[in-house]
C-alpha cells in the first residue's frame, strides 16, 4: 500500500528551498511514496470535541502516514506524534537540537570533547565578563551562524551588552581554528558524508555567510566520536557540526535539526534525499 506523507515548510522557506523541495517530491515519487508539500501557515492543529484534528486552509483533512517537518516548532512535531503519525525529525530531536544549551548538556553525558561553555540568559549578564576574552555569545535558538557575537575585548563587551535581546544564550571559549568547521551528514544511524567548511573573512564558517566547502574524510577516531552521538539520539536526517582545536581535533559544536544539503551536494555525488526517503520507508515497516 502506498504511503502518504507531508513535507512541511513555512511559506518563505518553501520559496527559498524550492529546488530542494522538488528533489524531495521527485525522489518520493520514484520510491512509490505520495509526498505532498504542506505550507505551515495553511496548516492548523488542535483538539475538537476532545479529538486531535488537522485542518488545511480551514478544511478538515485526513492525517498522513508520516510527516517530514522542516520547520522549527517542537510543539508541531509533538502534536503529530500524538496522532500516531511518524514524524521526522522526532519531537525529542527537535526540542533538544534547536536549543544549543540543551544540546550541549545532552552531548556532555557522552564524554564527547567540546569547548568550555556557560549557560545563562542575556539579562543575567553584567559588566564583568563571564570568561576570559576572547569568547562568543550564541542565542540558543540561532541558526545558520546568525545570532552569534564575537567578543574580543572589554570594549566590544561593553558595546554588545545593551544590544542583546532578552533570550537564553550560551557563552563559549573560542580558542579554536576560527572560520573552520566540519559538518557531518547523518541519516538514521548512518554517517552519509562530511564536509569541511571554511571562511577566511569571518570567524563563522557557514556556507551562507560566504564560506566555501570541500569534501572531508573522517578518520577512525572522528567516526567513533560521531557514532557515539548518533547511537544516543533517534535521528532522521541531521547535520552534526564540529569545531577544530589547534591540533585539528574535533570539538562538538551543535546539531542541525532542519539541515540542508547544499554543501554535501556541491562536494559529492551523494543523493542524501534518496537515502532519507528509503530510511523513512524502512522505519514505517
Amino acid at each position: 500500500m502506498q504511503k502518504t506523507g507531508w513535507l512541511i515548510y513555512r511559506k518563505t522557506d518553501a520559496t527559498t528551498n524550492h529546488t530542494f523541495i522538488q528533489w524531495f517530491l521527485e525522489e518520493a515519487k520514484k520510491q512509490n511514496v505520495n509526498l505532498q508539500l504542506v505550507i505551515r501557515e495553511e496548516l492548523q492543529i488542535g483538539i475538537q470535541q476532545n479529538k486531535y484534528k488537522l485542518w488545511i486552509r480551514h478544511h478538515p483533512v485526513k492525517s498522513p502516514d508520516f510527516a517530514i517537518v522542516r520547520t522549527i516548532e517542537p510543539q508541531l512535531n509533538t502534536f503529530l506524534e500524538q496522532m500516531d503519525i511518524f514524524v521526522f525529525n522526532s519531537a525529542e530531536t527537535s526540542c533538544i537540537c534547536n536549543h544549543k544549551g540543551l544540546t550541549h548538556m545532552a552531548v556532555k553525558k557522552l564524554h564527547v570533547p567540546m569547548v568550555d561553555t556557560i549557560f545563562t540568559t542575556t539579562d543575567s549578564l553584567s559588566s564583568i565578563p563571564p570568561m576570559p576574552f576572547p569568547f562568543v555569545i550564541k542565542e540558543v535558538a540561532g541558526r545558520g551562524g546568525k545570532q552569534v557575537h564575537a567578543v574580543r575585548d572589554a570594549s566590544s563587551w561593553e558595546m554588545l551588552l545593551p544590544t542583546l535581546p532578552k533570550v537564553d544564550i550560551v557563552i563559549q571559549d573560542c580558542d579554536v581554528r576560527l572560520g573552520r568547521d566540519i559538518r557531518v551528514f547523518v541519516v538514521g544511524k548512518e554517517i552519509i558524508g562530511a564536509v569541511l567548511r571554511k571562511n577566511n573573512n569571518d570567524f563563522r564558517a557557514n556556507f551562507k555567510l560566504g564560506g566555501s566547502a570541500e569534501s572531508y574524510s573522517l578518520n577512525d577516531s572522528e567516526r567513533d566520536i560521531v557514532q557515539t552521538i548518533i547511537n544516543h539520539f533517534h535521528f532522521g536526517m541531521v547535520g552534526i557540526d564540529f569545531l577544530m582545536d589547534h591540533q585539528g581535533k574535533l570539538l562538538f559544536n551543535e546539531i542541525e535539526d532542519v539541515v540542508g544539503s547544499r554543501t554535501l551536494s556541491a562536494t559529492s555525488n551523494i543523493n542524501i534525499v534518496k537515502k532519507y526517503i528509503q530510511w523513512i520507508k524502512d522505519q514505517m515497516r
